[in-house]
């Protein structure tokens, strides 16, 4: 008699290789994990801890350098491994999808959306023509494209990021898969459509009952998603358990540290966030004792030694760490929760008295582009009579999703772009016109800007010391190379490097490395002002934790005054004094940090608030998004203005939206 297996998927015993250039890279070792019908596994863990490698070999995707050196894929019993490229296919797309986390890099660019959509229809069911294109409609009805027979026949980069990433998920459930691999599809969304993008997968995965696999390193999305979790770390599966106890009993230190790295709406940032010391293990050469040891204040001389076996926590719930052991010291979370103050002491959020001068004032400003010609001609307006005050010594955050103008308005102010009306007021002076060559010498001495993406726009040819070096020479600051150097040595070690990194390359130094480098070239001039473009976004949690910590500390060193940009308001509420809040080229709220958390009014501020996930399981799956209809406000009466409501709580609406927001007040 045999007993049907009731697993859709397992993965046994899965150790995954790539050879490279300097020798055998061990990604993956001895992962086990399974996955029932209408249930959905979250895989979590930072860049490089195996999750992507892990999915690709489920669905045989994997790079021709990588060889699975033993393990089992099981789906529905079979091992999937073992069958020959032709069934794959079949099952690949019809019993298993995956959603990639690049829409852009999924979809065909010069391929109109429907026919992407029905080509899968069409290899599974035949379908052809008008029944193709009825398919392909419904889906994207189903995923909420709207007008989606228009839509249709449009291209990928016709679609805004949020709207490519629900066509990729129509092309995935074209042929009803049973198993949805989803692999981090909100990580370079913003908040408001990443909480539409999940409520779709729920949706979906309950009415098709699919087995779900979701893949992130945000613990928040796991909080809301997630059935069970399983949390890797240098290849290994360390913890799994089910996402409330994951989250209220982690176990493993890694798991804990995690957790801790993360800010919420309620962390002070008077307190640095808790950091992991080091860097994850060379997979090269991987370590014989437990992976995460050099990390670990509390690990003990046998991590060092010995891997160690899982520890049965619950019937449900895992770990593989020796603290475990009836003879370990109890560890909890609580012990990497003990932040320490910044700087050792409290820090009190900047507030401008009435007689103060602002460093910065930007005035009706407005940043207009034109593209197309003729009769195609059209004009974008990325910011459209935008103003607010910086004081000297304060973070103001600017915070929206993407496409509302927050990093074209850094760019503006250090003109990198030319405004296309208004003013910018920098010290006094007016800089927003042509500069003569004492004002840019002044503007690109004395301001200086964090890009987002460390590696874009950091030049890969040159050695750290020339990065660091580069603005010091442009403006003349350093009298010889020798004094040069020690500049920049001085700034390594300021930022958290050391002078034996300055003859380096890019590519040698981790994410979060390339990102210090970052700061320490905005910050070789000694500026007294800083645009902070999204310089987290990329990063990983207690990377970006790092970065935040950094950025915090070096504010008060050096009494910086900064603009930080972001669409993570969790992130900009923890570091800045103030908070503006844009959308579609318009501030819509500014108000202190505390005060925006507190009593937010516009409605697309409390659709912010609401779209932040929060790594909380019982608060998150009960939560309730908002979500923001710009239709709900009618302006065919009277325009909306600038209106303060309380003593530097500003909102944009007009007559009848002030009387609803104060009755919100009282």
């Amino acid at each position: 008699m045999t007993v049907e297996n009731k697993k859709l998927l397992e993965v046994k015993d899965l150790y995954v290789t790539f050879n490279t250039y300097s020798g055998k890279v061990h990604a993956v070792r001895g992962v086990n994990f399974d996955v029932d019908a209408g249930e959905t596994l979250a895989i979590v863990g930072e860049s490089g801890s195996g999750k992507s490698v892990t999915a690709r070999t489920v669905m045989r995707i994997l790079a021709k350098n990588a060889t699975v050196e033993r393990g089992e894929v099981l789906y529905k019993g079979e091992d999937i491994l073992k069958l020959p490229e032709r069934e794959m296919a079949k099952l690949r797309g019809d019993q298993i999808a995956m959603i990639f986390q690049d829409p852009l890099s999924s979809l065909d660019p010069v391929m109109r959306v429907g026919k992407q959509i029905t080509e899968a229809t069409r290899l599974k069911y035949g379908t052809k023509g008008g029944e193709a294109k009825e398919k392909a409609i419904e889906l994207m009805k189903a995923v909420g494209i709207p007008n989606a027979e228009v839509r249709y026949t449009q291209y990928p980069f016709q679609f805004s990021g949020g709207m490519r990433q629900r066509i990729v998920i129509a092309t995935a459930l074209a042929c009803d898969p049973e198993l949805l691999i989803c692999d981090e599809p909100t990580t370079a969304l913003d908040v408001t459509v990443q909480a539409k993008i999940l409520e779709l997968i729920k949706e979906i995965q309950k009415e098709r009952n699919i087995g779900v696999i979701f893949i992130t390193h945000d613990l928040g999305v796991v909080a809301n998603l997630a059935d069970r979790v399983a949390v890797m770390y240098a290849g290994k599966v360390v913890e799994t358990g089910t996402v409330y106890e994951i989250f209220e009993q982690p176990k493993h230190p890694y798991t804990m540290a995690l957790l801790s790295a993360m800010p919420d709406l309620e962390t002070d940032s008077n307190y640095e966030l808790y950091t992991i010391p080091g860097a994850p293990p060379n997979m090269l050469y991987p370590p014989v004792g437990d992976a995460f040891a050099p990390r670990n204040q509390f690990a003990m001389q046998i991590d060092l030694e010995e891997h160690p076996p899982f520890f049965d926590v619950s019937e449900t719930h895992k770990a593989a760490t020796w603290l475990l052991h009836p003879d370990a010291p109890d560890v909890s979370i609580e012990a990497f929760q003990n932040r320490v103050k910044v700087g050792g002491e409290h820090v009190v959020k900047h507030i401008a008295t009435k007689n103060e001068q602002p460093i910065l004032s930007v005035k009706n400003l407005k940043q207009y582009f034109h593209s197309g010609r003729g009769k195609n001609k059209f004009t974008v307006k990325a910011i459209d009579d935008v103003s607010f005050d910086i004081y000297k010594g304060e973070s103001f955050g600017l915070v929206g999703e993407s496409g509302c103008g927050k990093t074209t308005t850094g760019r503006t102010i250090i003109r990198l772009y030319k405004p296309t009306s208004g003013e910018i007021i920098y010290k006094g002076e007016n800089i927003s016109g042509k500069l003569d060559k004492e004002q840019k010498r002044m503007v690109h001495q004395s301001m200086s800007m964090i890009f987002q993406d460390p590696i874009a726009s950091i030049n890969p040819r040159m050695t750290v010391k020339e990065i660091i070096g580069e603005g010091l020479r442009i403006n003349n600051l350093a009298a010889n190379e020798h004094e040069l150097n020690e500049l920049v040595y001085q700034m390594l070690e300021t930022v958290g490097l050391t002078r034996e990194h300055a003859n380096r390359y890019p590519h040698e130094f981790s994410g979060g490395q390339r990102q210090r480098i970052g700061v320490a070239r905005a910050l070789i001039t000694n500026p007294d002002f800083v645009i902070a473009d999204e310089p987290v976004s990329a990063l990983d949690v207690s990377i970006q934790a790092q970065v935040l910590n950094l950025l915090n500390s070096l504010k008060k060193k050096l009494d910086l005054t900064v603009l930080f940009i972001a669409h993570d308001l969790s992130v900009v509420k923890y570091f800045s004094d103030r908070i503006g809040v844009m959308y579609y080229g318009r501030l819509v709220e500014l108000a202190p940090s505390e005060e925006l958390y507190l009593n937010p009014i516009h409605p697309y501020t409390r659709s912010l608030l609401s779209s932040i996930p929060i790594p909380d399981p019982r608060v998150e799956k009960e939560r309730k998004h908002i979500y923001y209809d710009p239709s709900m406000h009618d302006y065919s009466t009277s325009a909306p203005t600038w209106n303060e409501i309380k003593p530097g709580h500003f909102v944009l609406a007009n007559e009848a939206e002030m009387a609803e927001y104060r009755k919100i007040l009282k």
